[in-house]
């Protein structure tokens, strides 16, 4: 039995608010159970000098959590004077799962950045902000594209991330805090709509897993996803 309750294939509930501040060209609050992480997509006239007169734009994404998202309080990142190696290594993790469904050419010399603020933290926060992030981005870009300053859609597809992992011997779906603090192994699975694998972080922690325990993680992502895609859909009609 889950510490939840949920069958080892249920999902938290999913539940998605668009335009949740004013000023962002694309926001989102969105909730995977108690996760709650609030997405804003920024449009910028620039681009990282590297970048300069190659006709590409740039998609990139910022992380972090507020010191309550816990049940102890953090200390700013910001107070400490440098952020941590889990939150770039989060942040690396959204622009490139961001950037692998979008044509930077067709976004022109733009770029649009991402910011993941985690409000509440219940395990899945990396994969919430992903998913978010998209719907984020999705709305930026209809936004350009309305008022001209796009002619073409440089969004291929949908994009979404969902954990996984063997908890007392069960592979099961979005680990909540006290499954992903206790799991035997845990998996954070970043899929495209259309079957493309994007990116996989799988680490046993505390016992190895085989191939068949492995590619019984990947179905269950797949069907985590499916149910995101439907959830972004909806949110950005």
């Amino acid at each position: 039995m889950r510490p939840s309750g949920r069958a080892p294939d249920e999902m938290r509930a999913i539940t998605i608010e668009t335009g949740f501040t004013k000023h962002a060209e694309g926001s989102c609050l969105i909730s995977f159970g108690d996760t709650r992480v609030l997405c804003t997509a920024s449009v910028e006239e620039r681009i990282p000098p590297w970048l300069r007169g190659k006709g590409s734009g740039w998609v990139t994404g910022e992380y972090s959590m507020l010191p309550r998202a816990t049940h102890t309080r953090g200390s700013r990142e910001a107070a400490r004077g440098k952020q941590s190696g889990r939150t770039q290594e989060i942040q690396r993790l959204i622009g490139r799962s961001l950037r692998a469904v979008c044509d930077l050419e067709k976004l022109g010399e733009r770029q649009i950045t991402l910011d993941c603020d985690v409000l509440q933290a219940d395990g899945g926060t990396r994969t919430a902000s992903i998913s978010g992030a998209w719907v984020a981005l999705r709305l930026a870009v209809d936004s350009l594209m309305k008022s001209g300053d796009l002619k073409q859609d440089p969004i291929t597809a949908k994009i979404a991330a969902i954990s996984c992992g063997i908890h007392q011997g069960t592979p099961v779906l979005d680990l909540d805090y006290d499954e992903d603090s206790n799991a035997d192994a845990d998996a954070n699975f970043v899929l495209i709509e259309g079957g493309q694998i994007a990116e996989v972080q799988a680490t046993a922690e505390g016992a190895t897993y085989d191939e068949e325990g492995l590619l019984r993680l990947l179905r269950l992502s797949q069907m985590g996803c499916a149910e995101i895609f439907k959830a972004q859909e909806a949110a950005v009609q």
